[in-house]
């Protein structure tokens, strides 16, 4: 009978020493585990945190690889230029992304001190003073807001690093010992696309650069100015049929106090004052510069562009019969709300909101004018 006892007491305490072996093990193992998952966690913690302090040298390991792999931009200036609502913003926007082009995603603003003066710049300043008056302020907000125009719901990304734009920008001109005045614009271009990181149009051989900037032709010391900095440049210039263009110049900016189209006589004194001076700019500049109506723009879009291809020296693409931004379909930038089409052709019947009083006014203030530019205005 002891004997059975002793034998049971001896099976209960070997289960009792085995269990708690094998609850010691499954406690290590999981101890293990478990401080795996911790070790793992702290590693991952200290290596986000340190990405995150890191972001100075981020940005300067950016810097270096968009440096390293920059496309100079020195091709000549193709400058649309007029009076505003007469299509500027338009053509820029179907020029954007073809394959020969560095097209300007937004109004072209290096003008000093306002965007519709040439810059002339100072040779004996240095690259941070050319830089502060070229530098278009108007890309902070496209890269907090995205890239809108002010009657579109739309909304597109832009990423542009203005602090690499003044890097790219100086360490272009470091590496030149006689700087002229073409040498600056070309570091600014090289500066701007080299800085717009989202830009998907940045490669291939390109032939020019596109931009708009209204009211800037107006002027024969902007025009003279330009032209010096790029005798290979081009001017292209819209007339628009001033019974359609006054209805739009009208709702320009209604919420603005003073509405420099609001009074009938100052608008129409301003439209024949950019009139004179396409007949001008033609004269001087001869096949450097071409008119073309915005009602063939509107109407016969495959047909100016085809002509334009021929004046830029570029290859036709379908990508120019549809205005884009950073080749992304866009909506039409009209003072009359918002409409389906990419290409208005109702802009051709503003008129028709015009009383026959005004009409005539315009007709007779305007008609000389308007029919001398349609005759130098490109036949299609």
């Amino acid at each position: 009978m002891l004997k059975k006892y002793y034998e049971r007491f001896l099976f209960l305490a070997a289960r009792q020493i085995l269990g708690e072996r094998m609850t010691e093990a499954i406690m290590a193992a999981e101890g293990r585990v478990s401080l795996h998952r911790l070790r793992k966690s702290l590693t991952r913690r200290k290596i986000l945190k340190s990405e995150l302090n890191g972001s100075k040298s981020i940005l300067h390991d950016l810097s270096r690889t968009c440096l390293k792999h920059l496309i100079p931009v020195t091709e000549p200036l193709a400058l649309i230029s007029q009076i505003q609502r007469s299509g500027g913003t338009l053509l820029s926007r179907l020029f954007d992304g073809h394959p020969q082009l560095h097209a300007h995603p937004y109004e072209l603003k290096i003008g000093y001190p306002k965007k519709y003066f040439w810059p002339v710049l100072d040779l004996r300043d240095s690259p941070e003073a050319w830089f502060e008056i070229l530098f278009e302020d108007i890309v902070v907000r496209l890269f907090k807001e995205g890239y809108h125009k002010e009657r579109s719901d739309e909304t597109f990304p832009f990423i542009f690093l203005p602090a690499l734009q003044k890097e790219i920008f100086c360490k272009y001109l470091a590496g030149i010992s006689r700087i002229s005045q073409r040498d600056i614009f070309d570091a600014y271009m090289t500066s701007f696309f080299g800085a717009w990181l989202n830009n998907y149009n940045v490669l291939g051989s390109k032939k020019f650069v596109t931009g708009f900037t209204p009211r800037l032709s107006m002027k024969v010391s902007n025009m003279n100015a330009f032209f010096h900095v790029y005798p290979d440049g081009r001017l292209i210039s819209i007339v628009r049929d001033p019974k359609n263009w006054y209805p739009s110049a009208l709702r320009h900016a209604p919420q603005k106090k003073h509405n420099k189209y609001g009074d009938i006589d100052n608008a129409l004194a301003q439209w024949q004052e950019n009139g004179a001076a396409m007949l001008r700019n033609k004269e001087m500049f001869a096949d450097r510069v071409c008119i073309i109506r915005f009602e063939d723009l509107v109407s016969r879009t495959a047909d100016v562009m085809q002509y334009l291809c021929e004046f830029l020296d570029i290859d036709f693409n379908d990508i120019l019969l549809i205005p884009t931004f950073n080749c992304n379909q866009i909506s039409a930038n009209t003072s009359f709300g918002p409409e389906k089409e990419k290409i208005l052709r109702s802009t051709l019947y503003r008129y028709q909101t015009l009383s026959p009083e005004v009409l005539r006014k315009i007709d007779t203030e305007t008609g000389e004018i308007y029919q001398a530019l349609l005759d130098e205005a490109v036949d299609l």
